[in-house]
């Protein structure tokens, strides 16, 4: 077993299991462990430095002693003085040849950790049910949407992309208004149904992580269901509670781990010789301790703050050597830049978000003069207001620039040949049930006293500033180069649509400006010459009128009358 602290946890070891797997149940139990292969050593530490985090790793019966002899990790117990105590006090609960009395000797150790694997299985219980019950939900969801599998949406996308670059090629040429108009129209609904072409895939996408997400659950559900056996209840306000006990397999588990601790250690306190050094050396944990200005500190790890200083002590100094002082990465500044990078991220990604989920403004035409006449300078603000709003509702470029960037903030980053995620820092969103409309996308980061959402949760990203800098500015350094790579990638010029700098066709969008407003000059040039026309034939025509008007009178005037 290995102990640290109040904490102790079984290491199995068969004659099946392999370094490997020693090396995965030590890291499990809290520790540090590698092997030299070349050495054929085991190197064993405990994560985190200082007294209070030293640990041993404990035989429970000869079969373990056999196993810590033949790893190499055995060492002379009648030197290990908190160790061979630990022996003396389980010998003393034994009793010869006579089970029920020993476990009865033991009862309150025995209870307490029933008690804590009951309280633990439970804790996941509880967790795992929460996120099954979640997962349900959306795959119930998604399955009412009638989705087809990712391989046919994305199959969809590359046909709906062809066709639109198709009409895109189609529209450079020579073509009708008619036939301009018809194909801008086609080219609209494709736009259209390339956006929910996407929506539909990532559902679908999330539909299979959903699924499998579940079928791990409640694997992990069934699991723990060998352990305890839960009863749920409900409370004055109907939520659901849950209880537990320990199975009968689980209590006797724990009490023949028990029975055979008390009798390894009676023989091993009756015949210390039983117990033999393997060639292991063990150094205890212990706190750090330096002498300033004649005052005695002492910390768990080589790290100091006194008085606003940071002191990082590098090695044991001999009398009256000189100590060099250096200081360190200015830890707050860091976070501060990582905090305000995330802020600026999540405002880009927000309003985005928001332009493209717009409500639709169909049916709101641009105002004329007259209607204007007729309302409020209030009520036409929030009229236009309406309009601009939804002008790049489901726009395809916007959604590819906003796709581009979340791509990149979920993508890993290689930092020292390990592969890396923002979560990894203690940063990541909120999910899509916890975070507010139009920032599903947003990230927030464990430990921020601005964040009312995270605030709570351990400073993750401040902790790793402090241990390991360098792993910080290296990722986010190199996050922030993608960024700038892909953007910069996206805007590239374009011959005829995209000059540099610039998302959207800003030349094809100047090309069809200048060609409507040389369009509605011709129309208004040919309203006015047809407009001349006729003005000229109401002239002639009155003309004409008057002169009939004239020779009437005369007639009549010779005719006396």
């Amino acid at each position: 077993a290995v102990k640290t602290g109040s904490k102790s946890v079984d290491i199995k070891v068969t004659e099946d299991t392999t370094i490997s797997d020693v090396l995965n149940q030590l890291k499990d139990a809290g520790l540090n462990a590698s092997f030299d292969a070349k050495n054929g050593r085991l190197f064993i530490s405990a994560k985190e430095s200082g007294a209070a985090n030293d640990f041993s790793i404990v035989a429970s019966d000869n079969n373990g002693a056999a196993a810590l002899s033949a790893l190499g990790i055995q060492t002379d117990l009648t030197q290990d003085a908190a160790t061979w105590a630990e022996y003396q006090k389980y010998a003393a609960y034994y009793v010869s040849g006579d089970k029920d009395n020993t476990l009865a000797n033991m009862k309150g150790l025995i209870d307490t950790d029933v008690q804590s694997r009951v309280n633990s299985y439970l804790d996941q219980y509880k967790s795992l049910k929460s996120s099954a019950e979640a997962a349900q939900k959306t795959v119930d969801e998604l399955k009412n949407k009638n989705l087809k599998s990712v391989e046919e949406y994305e199959k969809d996308i590359a046909s709906n992309a062809e066709s639109r670059e198709k009409l895109e090629e189609e529209l450079k040429g020579s073509l009708s208004e008619e036939e301009r108009a018809a194909k801008e129209e086609e080219l609209k609904k494709l736009n259209e149904t390339a956006n929910e072409l996407k929506a539909s895939k990532a559902d679908a996408e999330n539909l299979k992580t959903q699924q499998e997400n579940l079928t791990s659950y409640n694997t992990k559900i069934t699991d723990i269901e060998k352990n305890i056996t839960v009863t749920t209840g409900t409370d004055a306000e109907g939520n659901t509670t849950y209880s537990a006990v320990a199975t009968q397999d689980l209590q006797s588990e724990i009490e023949n781990s028990y029975y055979q601790k008390a009798e390894y250690a009676s023989q091993v306190v009756g015949s210390p010789g039983l117990v033999k050094s393997s060639g292991a050396t063990k150094i205890n944990g212990q706190d750090s301790i330096i002498t300033l200005n004649g005052a005695e500190f002492t910390d768990t790890d080589n790290t100091f703050e006194i008085n606003g200083l940071t002191i990082t002590v590098q090695r044991e100094t001999a009398p009256g050597e000189t100590i060099t002082v250096t200081t360190d990465d200015d830890t707050d500044g860091i976070y501060d830049m990582i905090k305000n990078f995330i802020k600026e991220y999540n405002a880009i990604v927000n309003e985005m978000d928001k332009l493209y989920n717009a409500d639709s403004a169909k049916g709101y035409e641009p105002l004329t003069d007259e209607e204007k006449e007729a309302l409020s300078e209030s009520e036409i603000e929030k009229y236009e207001t309406k309009i601009k709003d939804s002008l790049l509702r489901r726009d395809d470029n916007l959604s590819t620039v906003n796709s581009a960037l979340q791509d990149i903030m979920a993508g890993g980053i290689k930092v020292n040949g390990k592969t890396m995620h923002l979560y990894d820092f203690g940063i990541d969103v909120l999910g899509y049930f916890n975070s507010a409309d139009n920032e599903k996308h947003a990230y927030h980061i464990d430990g921020d006293p601005d964040d009312e959402n995270t605030s709570g949760n351990a400073d993750k990203l401040k902790s790793m500033i402090s241990n390991d800098p360098d792993t910080v500015i290296s990722f986010f350094s190199q996050l922030a180069k993608n960024l700038y790579s892909k953007m910069d990638e996206l805007s590239k010029s374009r011959d005829g649509y995209r000059s540099y700098g610039s998302f959207y066709d800003d030349k094809k969008m100047k090309e069809d400006y200048d060609d409507y407003t040389v369009k509605i000059a011709e129309l208004e040039q040919k309203l006015a010459d047809y407009e001349d026309k006729w003005y000229a034939k109401f002239s002639k025509m009155e003309t004409a009128l008057a002169k009939m008007q004239s020779n009437a009178s005369a007639v009549t005037s010779l005719l006396g009358g």
